[in-house]
């Protein structure tokens, strides 16, 4: 099972506590820190490589290459992965955010699709209804690529989500330490 732990958009705020939540065991750590200049994303990534995960820049396809990182995470209003995939290095991960199946379909040449809100996240307010372990379901059927589940997570829905055929979870508040 993927895990990939998703920053919260504070390491601008205390830096030091920010690494301290890191979790060393996942396998991706998506940086999601908006707030930051490409300049201290690119310092707080090349920090965080040494943290033990591989590294996803959300957003930030610039940085994360600049940066040796493991990939890119897209936001669904980025570039096609496919367009991207033309210009990364090999072995480049991309994983696309999803919130229907319309969206999933669309994410050809990511290596992963991201779903959410599975159920309703716990870390944000989200006005968009989750979409259920159904809806989850159908979606990792009809999906080109391996579908990884978000929103709402936790300990004991992961396995539900995986048992849905998610090939992993994602998460803000399921890797908090």
């Amino acid at each position: 099972m993927i895990r990939c732990q998703i920053t919260d958009g504070t390491a601008h705020l205390n830096e030091e506590d920010w690494f301290a939540g890191l979790a060393p065991d996942v396998e991706f750590l998506q940086v999601r820190e908006k707030g930051l200049s490409a300049r201290d994303l690119g310092r707080v990534v090349r920090r965080a490589l040494a943290v033990g995960p591989r590294i996803l820049v959300n957003d930030r396809t610039d940085v994360a290459v600049a940066t040796g990182a493991a990939g890119v995470h897209l936001r669904g209003d980025s570039i096609r992965p496919s367009e991207l995939r033309k210009i990364v290095p090999a072995g480049f991960v991309i994983t696309v955010a999803c919130h229907s199946e319309a969206d999933c379909l669309e994410c050809a040449g990511a290596d992963y699709a991201i779903l959410s809100p599975v159920f309703s996240p716990l870390s944000k307010q989200d006005t968009r209804p989750a979409l259920g372990l159904d809806t989850l379901r159908r979606i990792v059927r009809v999906s080109p690529v391996p579908v990884i589940a978000l929103g709402g997570i936790t300990g004991g829905t992961a396995a539900e989500c995986i048992a849905a055929g998610a090939v992993g979870v994602a998460g803000i508040t399921l890797f908090r330490r």
